[in-house]
């Protein structure tokens, strides 16, 4: 995992003074080191039986599709509010300062459907929080949590199942 670590950029100061932001931009854009993190994702998951994967806005459309074709399943999208143009599910989480809000199509999971949850990024765990809840509540059976990399420091495994967390890289 190195080689495909020493690729994404620390960005001082992004979005504020003191943060140090992974860009992950760097390794999707190499073709070859993208090619490479979603096999070696993909690759743990093949052979289970994965009806659809839950891409979360916006970096995780990029993670969850390519996963989703490797995996022959279908993509499911969860955005921000008034994206989707269907009749949504909203589930509402606090952040470090304030709440932010989600939508998913209230047809996109069936209840008994084998979910597998994707995202570029585990930080404080908020976001993927919420996402594993709407999942739950819609009836879909949680696979895992899949990310391609990990911030360990902020410890967002914390707030996700414990058993149901995967990350390809840890910085």
């Amino acid at each position: 995992m190195e080689d495909l670590k020493s690729i994404i950029r620390d960005v001082p100061d992004f979005p504020k003074k003191g943060i140090i932001f992974k860009d992950i931009t760097t390794l999707l854009q190499d073709a070859k080191s993208y090619q490479r993190m979603v096999d070696l994702l993909a690759n743990r998951y093949i052979g289970q039986r994965i009806d659809k994967v839950v891409g979360v806005e916006a970096r995780g459309f990029i993670v969850g599709a390519a996963l989703a074709y490797k995996l022959c399943a279908g993509v499911v999208l969860v955005r921000k509010p008034g994206k989707l143009p269907s009749e949504t599910y909203s589930k509402s989480y606090d952040l470090e300062y304030g709440t932010d809000t989600l939508e998913i199509h209230k047809d996109a999971i069936k209840p008994g459907e084998r979910i597998l949850i994707a995202d570029d990024l585990l930080a404080t765990g908020g976001t993927m929080a919420a996402v594993v809840d709407m999942v739950k509540t819609m009836g879909g059976e949680l696979v895992e949590c899949c990310f391609m990399a990990e911030l360990d420091f902020l410890n967002g495994r914390r707030v996700l199942p414990a058993d149901k967390v995967y990350s390809l890289m840890n910085f």
